[in-house]
């Protein structure tokens, strides 16, 4: 089932439940869909890495935005966002623990014999591709630069 059925499904389910935030997050991403699939200019799907992407994109800036709302003290506006996402995550695909992703990367560092920070970015590349949407840019640089210095 593709994540416009199942957004699709859910706002309905949220609808009648009378759930204002989950309906909330769950336009927000039918919105991001769309606008994603007209970007493209074709008539073709968005790829599910395409998905992914977006729906990282979605949960990172609700994070941000409720830090923010956080420090101002303003927990009114901050919950909102931290239940969005919360309902954002239900789509995306399990995220790897920190041990797990530093044993991947170890594993690439190995295979293609890198050694010192010139090196990260070829290891980045290569790592990023390998786990997709299992783990976040930030998480994997951090554990290559502690990994090839």
């Amino acid at each position: 089932m593709s994540l416009s059925v199942q957004i699709m499904d859910e706002m309905k389910t949220a609808m009648r439940a009378k759930d204002t935030v989950a309906l909330e997050a769950l336009r927000a991403i039918k919105s991001e869909i769309l606008l994603a699939q007209t970007a493209s200019g074709s008539k073709e799907e968005i790829t599910e890495d395409d998905e992914v992407k977006l729906l990282q994109r979605l949960v990172k800036t609700r994070k941000e935005s409720a830090r923010i709302f956080t420090e101002q003290n303003r927990l009114d506006l901050a919950e909102p966002e931290l239940a969005q996402i919360a309902v954002i995550e239900k789509f995306l695909p399990a995220q790897l623990g920190e041990a797990e992703v530093e044993t991947v990367i170890a594993k690439i560092i190995a295979d293609t014999g890198a050694s010192g920070i010139a090196s990260m970015g070829k290891v980045m590349g290569l790592a990023a591709a390998q786990l997709g949407g299992t783990a976040e840019g930030k998480t994997i640089s951090t554990i290559v630069k502690k990994l090839l210095t």
